[in-house]
């Protein structure tokens, strides 16, 4: 799970880098504040993996868990991640207006859910768990 969560906060530093232009923050906040949110949401991004992470284990894995039951626990778990996302951009977005999109971020129907979000949360996990997947060992040959 270390290794997992590792990969994955550098995956969402980046990506939150990057994505910062789609949001109106990026036009109207200081580096220090910018700087802040990055943190903030990569921390915010780590919490979410690992909780998705343990629920996909607890429902999905079978007790020979990652080496079998890989693809359904990797797949809920980015499911939960997505689901999760579309929820809280809503709840962010619309409800409580905590942030707003720029100009520049594509939003999906109905809940005008931020395209760059979803994708994160589609590409980061499976990036990561690809990166981490149990490989079969090849069998030690024998000494001479």
């Amino acid at each position: 799970m270390l290794g997992y969560l590792s990969m994955v906060a550098a995956m969402d530093l980046a990506w939150e880098i990057a994505q910062l232009p789609l949001y109106t923050i990026w036009r109207t906040a200081e580096a220090g504040y910018l700087a802040f949110a990055v943190i903030h949401c990569t921390a915010g991004d780590v919490v979410i993996a690992a909780a998705s992470l343990s629920l996909a284990v607890l429902l999905a894995a079978d007790r020979a868990w990652p080496f079998r039951s890989y693809r359904r626990v990797m797949a809920l778990a980015i499911v939960i991640g997505i689901a999760y996302t579309v929820f809280s951009e809503w709840l962010n977005v619309e409800v409580r207006q905590s942030w707003t999109y720029s100009v520049w971020m594509p939003v999906l129907p109905p809940l005008g859910t931020g395209l760059s979000p979803v994708l994160q949360w589609i590409f980061v996990p499976l990036a990561a768990f690809q990166m981490i997947r149990p490989r079969p060992r090849l069998p030690l040959a024998p000494r001479p």
